[in-house]
């Protein structure tokens, strides 16, 4: 288990994490969530002991992890960390980097894993090439191969498929979690993608205002949002009075409603404005103005013209969901 125990860090003066409580159980896949600057690359410099704690202690099992006082080479053996600038020898080749830290002493063996890592990275033809050559998203598959290299016990990863273009990173995504998961490996990410988070980890951790707002189930967060701010790390989402949902309602009460739980009709609802179509693939995101001035985002399977007049309702099943939480602020 790694045991993080109510941690705070400054930098300088400007505080970054306050009393930061987390226990995360060996094998487990645990997501950091949250706005830029709220402490998420920060929480992952310290776990893997690059920074010096001011207040708590972090232990994998028993054994603390230490800060650079007290270690001449920062980060712990049993601990992988993929930063976002990579940390790659860019006039050596991918093979060499990804073999960097495997033993000379059975070739055999060398050879072997890292053949399997190119492959898993989709970089075999490029085995020979010097990394400097690579584009900033064949650099990232190479930094995630290099930190798997070893089999760590935990593994650190900063936005790991964030220069990796969407041809390569779902299928990149399903093969890194696929292969921690059967070899047993802990793997606490740093992400802005809900796609990171939804299909592929086991808890979600929401960081907001230097401590942690929430953190449960992934699909529970999404489906439950406490308030405006973690929906929107999953989504467009609406913050919207029951009274304007259903007339009849004697509440103010407000409550979370994503883009695509909206359906449009034409004759009944609540009637907005459209301002704005973006088209989305599958779909066109729109933006309606209520009658009170409100902007409120919703999905339609068409594009609907500025200015014309549609009506939104939403499903009772979905409010009836959405009001067995707390309110949202």
């Amino acid at each position: 288990m790694l045991r993080i125990e109510n941690v705070s860090f400054s930098y300088e003066k400007a505080s970054v994490l306050e009393d930061i409580d987390l226990r995360i159980q060996r094998g487990e896949h645990v997501a950091l969530i949250g706005e830029s600057g709220c402490g998420k690359s920060t929480l992952l410099k310290i776990i893997y002991g690059l920074m010096d704690l001011e207040q708590g202690q972090i232990f994998w099992e028993d054994e603390p992890v230490l800060g650079p006082a007290y270690n001449l080479v920062p980060g712990a053996p049993f601990m992988k960390y993929l930063s976002q600038d990579f940390d790659l020898m860019p006039f050596t080749s991918v093979s060499e980097n990804i073999s960097e830290y495997l033993s000379v002493f059975y070739p055999k063996e060398l050879k072997e894993r890292t053949q399997e890592l190119l492959e898993m990275i989709q970089l075999t033809d490029f085995a020979d090439t010097k990394v400097k050559k690579l584009s900033g998203g064949q650099q990232q598959r190479v930094a995630l191969a290099r930190v798997l290299a070893q089999k760590p016990e935990i593994l650190l990863l900063d936005e790991p498929f964030s220069h990796i273009d969407n041809f390569l990173k779902n299928g990149l995504r399903r093969n890194i979690f696929k292969y921690l998961r059967e070899n047993g490996i802990t793997c606490i990410v740093a992400t802005h993608d809900y796609q990171d988070v939804l299909p592929f980890t086991d808890r979600a951790v929401v960081l907001k205002d230097k401590t942690v707002l929430a953190k449960g189930k992934p699909l529970d967060l999404y489906k439950n949002p406490k308030s405006l701010y973690i929906a929107s790390l999953f989504g467009e989402a609406n913050n919207i009075s029951i009274d304007v949902l259903k007339s009849y309602a004697n509440t103010k009460r407000k409550i979370i409603v994503y883009a695509h739980e909206f359906r449009v009709s034409e004759n009944s609802g609540i009637p907005v404005n459209v301002k704005e179509a973006y088209p989305m693939g599958a779909y066109y995101l729109i933006q309606g103005d209520t009658e009170e001035g409100e902007a409120l985002f919703f999905h339609a399977p068409q594009e609907i013209q500025k200015g014309k007049q549609v009506f939104l309702n939403v499903s009772l099943e979905t409010i009836n969901q959405r009001l067995q939480q707390p309110p949202s602020p």
